[in-house]
């Protein structure tokens, strides 16, 4: 048994000091069960060989941070260290200590507030890295966010690079939460178990849970390593686990149900195997939100009863721009980093989400770019009267969901509403094209359908001339977004 102390840290010294109160009523987990402390702060807990301790930080606390700016929150219990491996896990811990105390501070956490979420940033080299640093987190520095947090694939297979990136995204000055993705497991390791040996060592827990304001976030680890004896070598599939589901329903067991729960994974939802006995764990409750990373395209996604969801309403998934867009290829621009457009269409970046009570905002950014350019529009330079007939006109809205609307208006005139289509950009796979003409390497990967997009005619009485072509969106929060082109007929 694994025995200590939950305290409040008055003088952030990271010691228990004779005046330093316990507290009570806060989680600690073994990554399957949860005590709540004593009235004197002390909690007790079984553990085994392989076993990572955590607090799970309640509203109006916080942990202590290390120098780059990671939650330190947790204590690992493995007396023979990690397996041997190319990049390396924990160094033996030896036997239990006495009492392992977690310490908090108090801080003020209002109802609304913000927070950054990266998919992907997935740097290979440090020139990659430093791609990041120029082209996301210089404009961060500063953010209102309250905390940031990576949706996995942190990495680019070479875990060595951890602690660069890490200080990298430190400069942004609020602390960072990391999902595990699937590049970011040892390769080399033969269970489940041990493919996240470094990055537990790096950041602590793969998965875990924590309040800030009145939102409960859940960070999941979704993804499974496991020997494919068909093929003869090790893989990875979307899966949780039972071990974890226990965690999860005994985190939500102390979640009130007006409270929104934030998820947050790598591998989609609807890539995740055992998704079901998730939703089983969620779905009865109001406010519930979900977001990964993984795939290289945006997309809002409305789970219902066609994937087994039984909620009374859809559940909203967050399928999140990446930072590393299409991993960093494509021509590069006057900074001498890539474009990286992301395989939808859309440009790379981030989200940022508001978050107030239960409800919760949703905010495409792309890198390099202002806030408001959430859209695009594609039609031709020029064209000749004649093709004016058989011209359609393509806007891809960035965040654009099922439930946002898009219209088109041409030299001021009427609005026109464009019909939702799932196909890719046109956009992109002209410039797929051109890019592979010109030999620019690394070549941009193919394109692939967009969630987000919409088209429809050009009137077909356009007189020669130049034209401007205006769209405006509405999104599902109400919010209205427009950009212009212009067109001209021969």
């Amino acid at each position: 048994m694994a025995s200590g102390t939950v305290f409040n840290d008055a003088n952030g010294n990271g010691q228990r000091d004779p005046n330093e109160k316990g507290l009570m009523g806060v989680g600690v987990s073994n990554g399957e069960a949860i005590v709540e402390t004593d009235p004197d702060g002390r909690w007790q807990l079984p553990v085994t060989d392989d076993t990572i301790l955590f607090v799970l930080k309640p509203s109006g606390w916080m942990t202590p941070l290390n120098a780059h700016k990671l939650p330190q929150f947790h204590y690992i219990h493995k007396p023979k260290g990690s397996p041997p491996s190319r990049f390396p896990g924990s160094k033996p811990t030896g036997p239990l200590p006495k009492s392992i105390d977690f310490p908090l501070r108090k801080q003020t956490e209002p109802d609304q507030f913000r927070a950054v979420f990266f998919g992907d940033p997935q740097p290979t080299s440090q020139t990659q890295i430093d791609y990041i640093a120029n082209d996301v987190v210089a404009e961060l520095v500063g953010t209102d966010a309250k905390f940031g947090v990576t949706l996995g694939d942190i990495m680019n297979d070479n875990l060595s690079l951890f602690g660069s990136l890490n200080r990298t995204v430190a400069l942004i000055g609020i602390p960072w939460y990391n999902v595990i993705g699937n590049h970011d497991l040892n390769f080399e390791a033969k269970l489940d178990e041990h493919s996240d040996e470094t990055f537990e060592r790096i950041y602590g827990p793969a998965y875990y849970s924590y309040d800030y304001g009145k939102v409960h976030f859940i960070v999941l680890d979704n993804v499974d390593w496991y020997h494919d004896e068909a093929r003869k070598r090790s893989a990875y599939r979307g899966a949780f686990g039972k071990r974890q589901l226990a965690f999860v329903k005994a985190s939500l067991a102390r979640v009130p149900k007006d409270r929104l729960v934030m998820l947050m994974m790598h591998i989609p939802l609807t890539g995740t195997g055992d998704r079901q006995a998730l939703y089983r764990l969620i779905e009865k409750r109001p406010y519930t939100l979900s977001i990964s990373g993984h795939t290289h395209w945006q997309a809002h996604q409305f789970i219902d009863r066609g994937d087994g969801w039984m909620g009374a309403k859809p559940h909203h998934h967050i399928v999140n721009v990446t930072v590393s867009g299409t991993w960093w290829k494509g021509a590069k621009d006057e900074r001498g980093i890539p474009h990286t457009t992301m395989r939808d269409g859309a440009p790379n970046g981030y989200s940022i989400i508001t978050f107030d009570g239960a409800k919760a905002t949703f905010d495409f950014k792309a890198s390099r770019f202002p806030a408001n350019h959430q859209l695009r529009i594609h039609a031709p330079v020029a064209l000749a009267a004649a093709d004016v007939a058989k011209t359609s006109v393509y806007v891809n809205v960035f965040a654009g969901s099922e439930k946002s609307t898009v219209k088109l208006r041409v030299n001021g005139g009427k609005w026109t509403p464009l019909k939702k289509t799932i196909e890719p950009d046109p956009y992109y796979v002209q410039l797929h094209a051109a890019e592979k003409l010109a030999k620019v390497s690394p070549e941009l990967n193919p394109a692939r359908n967009s969630y987000h997009l919409w088209k429809g005619p050009l009137p077909i009485n356009l007189p020669k001339g130049a034209h401007l072509l205006e769209a405006i969106t509405r999104d599902m929060y109400g919010r209205e977004y427009t950009t212009k082109r212009i067109l001209r007929v021969e």
